[in-house]
């Protein structure tokens, strides 16, 4: 059985990650759409792809059942494996090293945007569900918006966020899960104040950063050392958190307005 721990039980080294997300507005909105289209895992084996710092990874683990993780790089690799410690698996974004048929949940979260053959990584997946298993699938939703624009101009790209496409719509979901997953439910989420937000917190975080000789290859990942250094201006950031998160609820004002992420779930068409 694999040793989890709590939050209550982390120690000064583990739970910076989770002080991060406990002041996230878009990482706690962004659990609450995976967790409720992936339903109860007890008893069963699962694989989540993309969970960056390993909060999300932690997160799932607490819910039941077995669980496996993994992520591009080491820096993300190392983040996951402080928090849950086992089955940790750094990915190139082709073949991974999991059997045929092993997992009855699979969730890729911010990936797919990543890695140069996602046509080939989805037939990858594939292999590894079982014939019953289930697909969640969390990507940027491709929109030519004010917003974006906003973030080109002040110098986030894709590139800097390690994007190698900006994003997707349903459509070439669709078209990118071919007849190997059927989607089941879609939606999407995080609107323009959450987002805006968002962007402002990320451009401070890379000037912050911007001396810093290695990057993610997820973009701007703050690490242990970054919140030893800057300290005093999350302590700062803490006190404001309120005040932010009062300002995302006026997505609510927005219901005519699709979101900037976009989820699925998908059933498995293997027999």
């Amino acid at each position: 059985m694999q040793q989890v721990l709590t939050i209550e039980q982390t120690t000064p080294k583990q739970n910076w990650p989770l002080r991060l997300f406990s002041k996230s507005v878009l990482k706690q909105q962004k659990f609450r759409e995976l967790t409720a289209l992936l339903g109860k895992t007890a008893g069963l084996h699962c694989l989540d792809i993309g969970s960056d710092n390993g909060v999300i990874s932690l997160l799932f683990r607490q819910m039941g059942g077995t669980w496996k993780s993994a992520d591009l790089d080491e820096h993300s690799v190392s983040a996951i494996r402080s928090l849950v410690g086992s089955d940790v698996y750094q990915l190139d974004g082709k073949r991974t090293p999991f059997k045929d048929n092993e997992f009855d949940r699979v969730i890729i979260v911010d990936f797919l945007e990543h890695i140069p053959q996602d046509k080939a990584f989805v037939a990858e997946l594939f292999r590894i569900i079982k014939p019953d298993g289930t697909l969640i699938v969390n990507v940027p939703q491709l929109k030519n918006s004010f917003l974006r624009k906003f973030r080109l101009a002040i110098g986030q790209t894709d590139e800097k966020h390690g994007h190698l496409r900006p994003g997707y719509t349903i459509e070439s979901l669709r078209q990118l899960l071919g007849d190997q997953f059927s989607i089941d439910v879609h939606k999407t989420y995080s609107k323009f104040f959450s987002e805006m937000v968002d962007t402002l917190i990320v451009h401070a975080v890379y000037l912050l950063q911007r001396n810093k000789k290695e990057h993610s290859k997820k973009g701007a990942l703050v690490t242990e050392q970054d919140m030893k250094k800057y300290k005093k201006m999350f302590r700062i950031f803490s006190l404001i958190f309120p005040f932010v998160w009062l300002l995302s609820r006026l997505d609510a004002l927005l219901f005519f307005r699709s979101g900037y992420m976009l989820i699925l779930r998908a059933s498995s068409n293997k027999e």
